[in-house]
C-alpha cells in the first residue's frame, strides 16, 4: 500500500529513548521529568478513580475542569474565556494541534512553520492535504524574521504554526513579535495554530505572551496547551485548546471522532487540584530555572558552548569546539561511549543550516543532571 505519509517513520524521541534504555545510558533526550508530580495531584487521581469517575466525560471535557481552566486564563493570562463555547479538553497537545489543523486546512493550502519546528505538525498538515512552507528562525538566537515570513505568504496561505516557548530550542517570542504576527494575520486573513504548551517555563524574569492576549490573534487563533508539562504527568496525556467559538466548533467536529474524550478521572483530578492550588503553575519557572542553571554551571568545565534557554525544558549545547560530524551521528555515538542520550536539532528542519547542536533535557533530578554533566564535561 502507498503510504499517506512516505517520508515519516519512527520519531527521534523514540529511538533515543531506545537507544538510552538498550545501553543503559542517562536519558536527556525525550523530554519529561524523572520525579514524581505533586503528591496532592496523585492523591486527587486515586480518588477519582475510587469515586467512579471512570466513564466517559462530555466531549468537550468536564465542565468543572473547563471552568478551572478559564479562571486560569483570567488569572495569569488576564484573558477571559467562555468555558463552555471555547475550551476544550483533548487528550494531549498533539491531539488538539492535529484536530485543528485537520478541520481548517483543506487540499491545496499552505501552512507556514518555523523551523526547527516541532516533528508533529507538517504530518498534519498533509494528512489534511495542504502543503508545509518552512521559514527558518534567524541564528544564532531563533527569532522569527517577520519579513521572510510574510514575503512566504501567496494566496494559497491558510495558518501559521507558532510555538512558544520553542521546542527544540528553549527560545521564546517576545511581546513585538506578537505584535507583528497580529498585523501579518490580520493583513492576509490567517487562522493561527499556536503551541504553548511550555506557557509556564519562561526564565530570567520574562513573560509568555499568548496569542489569546492579542484580539486581533484571539479571534483567529487556536490555543493549545498541556497539563502533561505543567504537572510532570506527561503520560497522562491530557491537555486543552483553546479558540473562538467558530472555530471551537470546528475542533470538535474532528476531536469527536478521533479521540472523541479525554480521560475521566485524570480531568476529575486536575480541576480538584487547580481548585485547591491555583497558584501552583506560577511557581514552574523559579523551579525549572534553579535545574537549568545547575545543568549549565555544571557544564563550565566543559568545551560545550551554551547560551542558557529563555523557556521550556531543554538546553542546547553547541558542540563544534569539539567535533565537526552531523549532530544525528554523534548523538547516538555519544550516547553509546558517554553514556548520555541526547536529541539533534537538525532533524527538526526541513533544511538544516550548518549548526552543531544537541538538545538535553533538564527536566530531571539533581543528582541526574549533576552526572549526566559530569560525563558530558570528559567528552
Amino acid at each position: 500500500m502507498a503510504s499517506k505519509l512516505p517520508r515519516v517513520g519512527t520519531t527521534i524521541f523514540t529511538r533515543m529513548s531506545a537507544l538510552a534504555a538498550d545501553t543503559g545510558a542517562i536519558n536527556l533526550s525525550q523530554g519529561y521529568p524523572d520525579f514524581d508530580p505533586p503528591q496532592a495531584l496523585l492523591d486527587a487521581l486515586a480518588r477519582a478513580v475510587r469515586e467512579g469517575h471512570n466513564q466517559y466525560a462530555p466531549m468537550t471535557g468536564l465542565p468543572a475542569l473547563r471552568e478551572q481552566l478559564a479562571a486560569q486564563l483570567q488569572h495569569h493570562r488576564g484573558v477571559r474565556v467562555e468555558p463552555d463555547a471555547e475550551i476544550t479538553v483533548v487528550p494531549g497537545a498533539t491531539e488538539g494541534i492535529f484536530c485543528a489543523v485537520m478541520a481548517c486546512v483543506r487540499p491545496g493550502d499552505e501552512v507556514i512553520v518555523l523551523d526547527p519546528c516541532y516533528d508533529s505538525y507538517e504530518p498534519a498538515i498533509e494528512l489534511a492535504g495542504g502543503r508545509a512552507v518552512h521559514v527558518p528562525l534567524t541564528l544564532p538566537d531563533f527569532r522569527v524574521d517577520w519579513q521572510r515570513v510574510e514575503d512566504a505568504i501567496t494566496p494559497r496561505t491558510r495558518m501559521l504554526m507558532i510555538n512558544s516557548p520553542h521546542n527544540p530550542t528553549g527560545s521564546a517570542l517576545y511581546r513585538e513579535d506578537l505584535e507583528q504576527l497580529a498585523t501579518l494575520a490580520e493583513r492576509h486573513d490567517l487562522l493561527v495554530c499556536s503551541d504553548e504548551v511550555y506557557e509556564h517555563l519562561v526564565y530570567d524574569a520574562r513573560e509568555h505572551h499568548s496569542v489569546l492576549q492579542w484580539p486581533a490573534l484571539r479571534e483567529r487563533a487556536f490555543a493549545h496547551f498541556s497539563f502533561g508539562k505543567t504537572f510532570s504527568v506527561t503520560g497522562w496525556k491530557t491537555g486543552y485548546c483553546v479558540a473562538p467559538p467558530a472555530l471551537t466548533a470546528e475542533l470538535r467536529k474532528v476531536h469527536q471522532f478521533v479521540a472523541f474524550v479525554a480521560v475521566t478521572p485524570v480531568q476529575q483530578a486536575i480541576a480538584e487540584f487547580l481548585a485547591a492550588e491555583p497558584d501552583y503553575p506560577a511557581t514552574l519557572a523559579a523551579f525549572y530555572q534553579r535545574k537549568r542553571d545547575l545543568f549549565n554551571d555544571a557544564l563550565a568545565a566543559s568545551r560545550f558552548t551554551l547560551v542558557p534557554s529563555a523557556g521550556t525544558y531543554f538546553q542546547l549545547l553547541d558542540y563544534g569546539a569539539i567535533d565537526q560530524r552531523p549532530d544525528s551521528e554523534l548523538c547516538e555515538r555519544w550516547t553509546r561511549e558517554h553514556g548520555v542520550a541526547s536529541i539533534p536539532v537538525s532533524v527538526f528542519y526541513q533544511q538544516a543550516p550548518e549548526l552543531r547542536l544537541l538538545r538535553f533535557c533538564f527536566a530531571k533530578s539533581d543528582a541526574t543532571l549533576l552526572r549526566a554533566a559530569e560525563l558530558l564535561c570528559k567528552i
